[in-house]
């Protein structure tokens, strides 16, 4: 059982490049549709396999505890649909539009860029007001979605 004590002392994790963002992702993360997230390999890798860190709301208010399961560095391009699908997306399309517009955000987006690719179990929610329904989340990111022309199967409308 984690108590207040010990996730005050793991890591932290927060998704995404705002608030606004990451609130969506965490939403993903405790409704059980993300299990997986994605960053440049050029970036300090902040966990190993095993374990544990705090993920933090778009407000900075811890919410979840997720244990990394793997580790796997790749090159943007070569992230599977099934890998995308980890991460909550609708399709392999919609997964790379947004971490295409993410990465070049970040100033660092090519093909061949590196990253790594990590895959983790939601340990617990911590009970904070922004984790409550959380299906609501993802079905309001699912028709934002849809909204822009993406479907279950990964076209383009």
């Amino acid at each position: 059982m984690t108590t207040p004590a010990d996730w005050r002392k793991m890591k932290q994790l927060r998704f995404g490049d705002s608030p606004e963002l990451s609130g969506r992702l965490v939403a993903q993360v405790i409704a059980g549709v993300k299990t997986a997230t994605c960053s440049a390999a050029s970036e300090v890798l902040e966990t190993c396999v095993g374990e544990q860190q705090v993920v933090l709301s778009g407000g900075g208010v811890p919410v979840a505890v997720i244990g990394t399961l793997t580790l796997e560095v790749l090159p943007l391009a070569d992230v599977t649909p099934a890998q995308a699908a980890l991460e909550g997306d609708l399709s392999h399309s919609y997964w790379r539009n947004a971490h295409t517009d993410y990465f070049t955000r970040e100033g660092a987006c090519a093909p061949a860029m590196q990253v790594i690719f990590e895959t983790f179990r939601m340990v617990k929610t911590l009970g904070a007001a922004s984790a409550a329904h959380p299906n609501e989340h993802v079905q309001a990111e699912r028709a934002q979605a849809h909204a822009a022309g993406y479907t279950a199967l990964g076209e383009v409308a």
